[in-house]
């Protein structure tokens, strides 16, 4: 948070053109701190700052920047400072920034850019869309398996400077399959002439290029890696993926998946810079499922009219009877996604997750109608206002509540499961989509238990 702390004074910098100052004060921060102060700028001093950093700053500075932000500077500024920047940019964090931008947006960036580099920029915008291939960079080191210690260290100092990462050294074959990965620090403590290939224990963690982003999450996790290597199918190494991709892939995958449980649509753009038209676009077509599957609730309470009538007293306890079944089955689905997702769970662990919801609904359930018997006897003893059936009343309300919750549970449970097998996200059974299919049976279950116990008394 520096560079808000910092913004009235760099605004008054900007304004009366001390461009001097201002450049000495920006030359000491890190790349990340200038990025936020950018993003907080009006669009038209932007460029102005931006334009006052070294290359290599500049260069630094555009990765960390929100992809609406490198698209006005790429606006802004000249032709000859976009493709410096283009050029110089890590192939991932560049592959990133192409592929949020329209084709001929594209198009134009690639004929100002270097054969080379735009070369390297069609390979990679050519693995499938959230692809691990997508996210790799083709920055790293190689080395054969018959060079030295000593011959190891000589390519570093020559070729290191362009590597994304050094701790980890890739040891390829003549066609450039990968050997092993070696950690830095066995080299650093292994005599000068001893051989690589004396070094290798031929094991590593690879990633395939073709495989989903979220692929790399779960083995990011697993290994407990700073970076892993990209093959394709014949196991040539043609990249690597290091950590900090794969947090970004994470936390667009949980916000995803957090938009979802809520029914909302995913969201590309933070929600002060989203429009309003598009903000409504994005929650109203679940608001409308949802209101067409709380119209269900209407039509099953129009066909318990008659008892409703009967004993208005009843309805008293609708709210709470359909509100507690729908917040249990939304703890249950917000439970059975997270495990899906962290891999705790799969498919074939339905019938356990049957057994420990049967047992943990009712528990709950038995929990909550306890509660609800005792405020209906409580309020019996106090004021006396619900008659000589009160106990039945009581009773149809506490059993009601566990059979409601115990539903609740099961569905809340299951929904998930069964949308991963037809292949659909998990994510997509949302809680407030489990609570309007909770609500419409609990209607159901509270006015046939109430049919059961409260015939021939109130009914």
């Amino acid at each position: 948070m520096i560079s808000l702390l910092f913004q009235p004074e760099i605004k008054d910098l900007i304004e009366s053109r001390d461009f001097g100052t201002l450049r000495e004060v920006l030359i000491e921060w890190d790349p990340a701190d200038i990025a936020e102060l950018i993003d907080s700028l009006e669009e038209s001093e932007r460029a102005v700052l931006f334009r006052l950093l070294p290359k290599d700053l500049a260069t630094e500075t555009f990765e960390h920047l929100d992809h609406d932000v490198q698209y006005g500077l790429i606006h802004g500024l000249g032709q000859e400072e976009v493709a410096t920047i283009l050029n110089d940019m890590s192939p991932d964090d560049r592959t990133e920034l192409l592929e949020e931008l329209p084709a001929p947006v594209v198009r134009t960036l690639f004929s100002i850019m270097s054969s080379e580099e735009r070369k390297v920029a069609q390979v990679l915008l050519g693995y499938p869309e959230n692809s691990v291939g997508r996210l790799m960079t083709v920055d790293y080191i190689a080395i054969p398996e018959h060079f030295t210690v000593q011959d190891t260290l000589d390519y570093i100092r020559q070729y290191g400077k362009d590597s994304e990462i050094l701790n980890i050294i890739y040891v390829v074959d003549e066609k450039g399959v990968l050997l092993d990965d070696l950690k830095i620090r066995e080299i650093l403590l292994s005599e000068p002439s001893s051989k690589i290939s004396d070094l290798m224990d031929r094991q590593y963690i690879a990633l395939k290029a073709d495989e989903d982003q979220e692929e790399a999450v779960a083995m990011f996790k697993k290994y407990d890696r700073f970076a892993l290597p990209v093959l394709d199918n014949s196991g040539m190494l043609v990249g690597i993926v290091t950590a900090d991709d794969v947090l970004d892939v994470a936390e667009e995958e949980a916000t995803e998946d957090m938009l979802k449980i809520a029914a909302v649509e995913n969201i590309d753009e933070s929600y002060v810079d989203v429009s309003l038209f598009a903000l409504v676009k994005k929650r109203a077509g679940w608001l409308m499922v949802l209101f067409v599957g709380e119209l269900l609730t209407a039509t099953a309470m129009a066909f318990f009219e008659h008892e409703i009538s009967r004993a208005v007293v009843l309805a008293m306890f609708i709210p709470l009877i359909i509100s507690s079944g729908g917040n249990t089955g939304s703890q249950a689905t917000t439970l059975i996604i997270r495990a899906l997702a962290l891999g705790e769970l799969t498919l074939k662990d339905w019938w356990f997750v049957v057994k420990r919801e049967f047992f943990s609904g009712l528990m709950l359930g038995s929990m909550l109608g306890l509660l609800g018997f005792a405020r209906i006897a409580f309020w019996e003893m106090a004021g006396g206002s619900f008659g000589e059936h009160w106990f039945f009343i009581a009773l149809t309300v506490g059993t009601s509540l566990v059979g409601v919750v115990l539903w609740g549970t099961i569905v809340g449970s299951m929904l998930p499961l069964v949308l991963k097998k037809l292949n659909f996200d998990p994510a997509v059974s949302s809680a407030p989509f489990v609570a309007t299919l909770v609500d419409v049976t609990g209607i159901i279950i509270y006015f046939s238990v109430a049919a059961l116990l409260l015939t021939g008394k109130i009914l």
